[in-house]
């Protein structure tokens, strides 16, 4: 009988851990693409568990806070001007960054729910390989299966007509 409560205890403590993990705020994609020559655009997808409150989104590279949706954080003084963070419909927070240096740079997106866990996801950007902002870049670099199926699609139906 004892052995039956533990393990009935063991199975909701592990139930209830699951379900937390399965719940939990992610970075689903992050997205990026030059406005003008020097300026950056970067769209951070996300997802929330449906009852949670609206997140705060926040940009960083390294210790360095770019700019943040959090009222409470304080934007580090030298991107003031540089850098702004805001969310848009569809979980996608989006940072504009002015004056993007040559070379590579990391950027990284924090999603946090309040009172919850922080979601990340890091990507390294390199200015010389920017493509310029289209629906047709943005598209492209999120759909990697839909760009191999434009691809492959004229030779199958160049196969069909055979």
């Amino acid at each position: 009988m004892h052995h039956r409560r533990k393990l009935g205890r063991i199975f909701i403590f592990t139930t209830m851990l699951l379900v937390g993990f399965a719940s939990a705020q992610k970075v689903i994609q992050l997205a990026y693409c030059s406005i003008d020559e020097d300026h950056l655009r970067m769209d951070c997808k996300y997802s929330v568990p449906p009852e949670s409150p609206e997140p705060f989104c926040k940009y960083t590279q390294r210790d360095r806070l770019l700019d943040t949706t959090d009222p409470d954080e304080e934007q580090h003084a030298p991107f003031k001007h540089r850098a702004r963070a805001r969310i848009f419909p569809g979980n996608v927070c989006r940072l504009l960054f002015k004056n993007l240096p040559k070379g590579k740079s990391n950027f990284t997106c924090n999603i946090k729910v309040p009172d919850g866990g922080t979601a990340t996801k890091t990507s390294v950007v390199e200015k010389k390989l920017l493509l310029p902002c289209s629906a047709w870049s943005v598209l492209l670099q999120s759909c990697s299966g839909l760009l191999l199926t434009l691809m492959t699609l004229p030779t199958l139906l160049e196969i069909h007509w055979l």
